[in-house]
C-alpha cells in the first residue's frame, strides 16, 4: 500500500475519534487561561500515545514525536480556547449537533475543531512513524482570542529548532471541504485606538472657563479620518473602525474626560506599525488645540498582532502535496480574511502556511460568522483538515 493510501486507511479509522474529540472539547468551552480540562484532555492523549509532552504556563501543551532519524523539524499548531458567547440553541438551520456544558461559554470560532484536527493528525503521523524521518512537534496554545499564551509557547518553542510551521483555521466564509493554502496575506493584523482626553470640568454656562474634552475627541475622528485618507502608503490596506466614542453624563455640566476606542487591521507589519504612530501623534496634537491631555495605554503603541502571512515556498509546496492527494476542486483559492490570529507570530519566527478550510453549508447551518452565536462546526470537514496536516507535513519532512 503507497503511503497517500494509508494516510486515507487511517483517516477512515480515525474520522469518528476526531469527531468524538472535538464534540468533547466543544462541552468543556473555557476562556483565555482556564483550559484546565483542554489541558489535561490533551496531555492524556499524549500519554496513551507514549509520547514527551512539555506543560507551558499557563495551560498550553507542546507533545514531540521523533522518529529517532535524522530529518527536519516541523511545527504543527492549534488553538484551544472558547469564548464569551452565550450559545444559541440553534444553528440557521436547526438544532446544533453538540452544545456547550459552559453556561456563557461556547466555542463560537472553531478552537474546538483546530485541536482535534491536530489530535487526529497526532494519532495517523504516529501511526506513521516508521516511514518519515525527522521531528513533528505538535503545539496547543491557549488563550489565542486574548494573546495570554502565544509569548509563553514560543519561548518554549524555540528549543525544538523548528523549520516550518503549519496550522488550520476553519473559515465560515469558504465552502464546505475545500481548502486554501494560498501564499501572502492571510488574516490582518491588528491594533488600538485607546485614547482618553482629558480635560478641565465646568459649568455649561462658562465654557470658556473649562477645557472640554468632547470637542477634543470629536476633533480627533476627524483628524484620524482625514490623516488616513491622506498618509497611508499607496497600495496597502489599512481598515479603521471606531465604534465608541463617550463623553459627559449630563446637559449642564463639562466633564473632565472624553474617550475613544477602536482598531486597526492591516496586511503590512510596518504599515500596521506607521497606523499606531499616526494614531497617536494625532491625539496628542489634536488634544493640545483643545487645552486637554490625550492620555494612551502602552498597548497603544504597537500592534497587538500582526498579520498572518504565508511564505511562498511553503505554500507552493503544500498546494503540490494536497493537490495530488485531495479529490480534484478541493484546493482552492479564497480572499484574504480581516479576521486577525496569534499564528502571525509564528509565522514571523518560521516560514510556513496558515489554512483556511471551509465549513459554509447553509442548507445544514453552518455558515454564521465567526463570534457569532449561531455559529456551528460541520463535522464533516474534520477528516479533510486532518489528513491534510498529515501530508503536508510528510511533504515538508521529505524534502532534502
Amino acid at each position: 500500500m503507497n503511503l497517500n493510501a494509508e494516510i486515507l486507511k487511517l483517516a477512515d479509522e480515525y474520522e469518528q475519534y476526531i469527531i468524538d474529540c472535538r464534540r468533547k472539547v466543544h462541552t468543556f468551552a473555557e476562556v483565555a487561561t482556564t483550559e484546565k480540562k483542554t489541558h489535561a484532555f490533551i496531555v492524556e492523549e499524549a500519554k496513551r500515545l507514549g509520547l514527551p509532552y512539555e506543560e507551558v504556563p499557563t495551560y498550553s501543551v507542546i507533545v514531540k514525536l521523533d522518529t529517532g532519524r535524522p530529518g527536519k523539524t516541523i511545527l504543527l499548531r492549534a488553538d484551544i480556547d472558547a469564548l464569551q458567547v452565550v450559545e444559541n440553541e440553534n444553528n440557521l438551520a436547526g438544532p446544533r449537533t453538540c452544545r456547550s456544558e459552559q453556561p456563557g461559554t461556547c466555542h463560537a470560532c472553531g478552537h474546538d475543531a483546530h485541536t482535534a484536527m491536530l489530535l487526529g493528525a497526532m494519532n495517523v503521523l504516529t501511526r506513521l512513524k516508521d516511514q518519515f524521518s525527522g521531528t513533528v512537534v505538535f503545539a496547543f496554545e491557549e488563550g489565542e482570542e486574548c494573546g495570554s499564551g502565544k509569548e509563553a509557547l514560543l519561548a518554549a518553542l524555540d528549543k525544538y529548532n523548528v523549520e516550518r510551521v503549519w496550522a488550520i483555521h476553519v473559515y465560515a466564509g469558504l465552502e464546505e471541504g475545500k481548502i486554501s493554502v494560498d501564499a501572502g496575506p492571510r488574516m490582518a493584523g491588528a491594533a488600538v485606538v485607546n485614547v482618553t482626553f482629558r480635560g478641565r470640568s465646568g459649568h455649561a454656562s462658562r465654557p470658556d472657563l473649562a477645557a472640554n474634552p468632547i470637542f477634543a475627541a470629536s476633533s480627533y475622528l476627524t483628524n484620524l479620518c482625514v490623516a488616513f485618507c491622506n498618509q497611508v502608503t499607496a497600495g496597502q490596506t489599512v481598515t479603521m473602525a471606531v465604534p465608541m466614542i463617550h463623553g459627559g453624563e449630563a446637559s449642564n455640566v463639562i466633564d473632565e474626560t472624553a474617550y475613544v476606542r477602536g482598531s486597526f487591521r492591516f496586511f503590512d507589519f510596518e504599515e500596521g506599525q506607521a497606523a499606531c504612530d499616526r494614531a497617536m501623534n494625532i491625539a496628542h496634537h489634536t488634544a493640545a488645540m483643545f487645552k486637554c491631555t490625550a492620555e494612551m495605554p502602552e498597548g497603544m503603541k504597537h500592534p497587538l498582532g500582526g498579520p498572518v502571512v504565508n511564505d511562498k515556498a511553503c505554500a507552493a509546496d503544500a498546494q503540490r502535496a494536497l493537490k495530488g492527494f485531495l479529490p480534484e476542486g478541493t484546493v482552492v483559492e479564497c480572499e484574504p480574511w480581516y479576521a486577525s490570529d496569534s499564528m502571525g507570530y509564528y509565522l514571523r519566527k518560521w516560514p510556513g502556511v496558515y489554512a483556511f478550510l471551509g465549513i459554509k453549508n447553509e442548507a445544514e447551518g453552518y455558515g454564521a460568522l465567526h463570534h457569532n452565536d449561531k455559529f456551528d462546526l460541520n463535522e464533516k470537514i474534520l477528516r479533510t483538515g486532518a489528513i491534510s496536516t498529515v501530508r503536508v507535513a510528510l511533504e515538508w519532512l521529505s524534502e532534502a
